[in-house]
């Protein structure tokens, strides 16, 4: 049976509050970015997850080795800490965003190159549509 775990990470990126989702799901990270704004209490941001998590567009999963550790209450504590003190996301999160970044990307030129030709194909059609009119005859 694969475990499958996740992990938000709120922190404050230039003038906005960001939160990172990261999920791990059969030994393959998924990461979404979430701009919250001002700064999210801990009731906003639980009533965010209960509402909004099936709404979050992950990026492509990628490999990621996932490591198994006794996890006492004194471990819990000590990694909580830990996490205070260095706010961000890790390397792979930001590889697992930088991906999502390049998908989004290729999409949009996609849709704006459709965009084009169907704006293109329209205005030659309209130029024959007023070439033949003016050929019809009297």
């Amino acid at each position: 049976m694969d475990a499958e775990s996740g992990k938000l990470t709120v922190f404050f990126e230039g003038p906005f509050w960001v939160g990172i989702f990261e999920r791990i799901s059969g030994g393959k990270l998924s990461v979404c970015k979430v701009t919250f704004g001002a700064e999210p209490r801990d009731r906003e941001v639980w009533d965010f997850i209960l509402e909004h998590y099936d709404e979050l567009k992950f990026s492509p999963a990628i490999e990621v080795e996932v490591k198994q550790t006794a996890d006492g209450p004194k471990r819990r504590q000590r990694n909580a800490r830990r996490q205070l003190q260095t706010f961000g996301v890790g390397t792979r999160s930001q590889q697992a965003l930088q991906m999502q970044r390049e998908e989004m990307k290729t999409q949009r030129k996609q849709i704006g190159k459709e965009r084009q030709e169907s704006e293109k194909q329209r205005r030659f059609d309209l130029k024959q549509r007023k070439r033949n009119m003016k050929h019809r005859g009297h």
